[in-house]
């Protein structure tokens, strides 16, 4: 049974919504803000694949800068070290999550512009 959610949520570099969900499986759109970055992060139990639709910025994947820019999609594996720093656009994603565990426990930061918490993935 797939189950639809609408909930967006901000955050001090944009904001996230949870569009839809299902066993398995999540799908997202977040928005990072012109000038702003997610936190260097990972994830234990799932994987994304990013598709950018609009803006520009770089996403960075386990020492990697790629450029970012409407219609380039990006590959994040399980513990892949990553992040999108957005340009003076912003950066608009639409995300994919496959894995065991689909929530926000699953971010491991290990840098952060915010000075959140650094959370251990379990």
């Amino acid at each position: 049974m797939v189950e639809g959610v609408s909930t967006r949520v901000e955050r001090p570099w944009g904001w996230y919504e949870d569009l839809l969900s299902g066993p398995g499986y999540k799908l997202k759109r977040l928005l990072v803000r012109q000038g702003s970055r997610l936190s260097l992060q990972r994830h234990r139990h799932r994987q994304e694949h990013w598709v950018v639709t609009a803006g520009a910025g770089v996403v960075h994947i386990d020492g990697i800068d790629h450029q970012a820019a409407p219609g380039s999609s990006f590959h994040v594996p399980c513990e892949a070290v990553h992040r999108a720093t957005a340009s003076d656009q912003g950066l608009l994603i639409v995300e994919i999550q496959r894995g065991s565990i689909l929530s926000e426990d699953d971010i491991e930061r290990l840098a952060d512009d915010y000075g959140r918490f650094q959370s251990t993935a379990g």
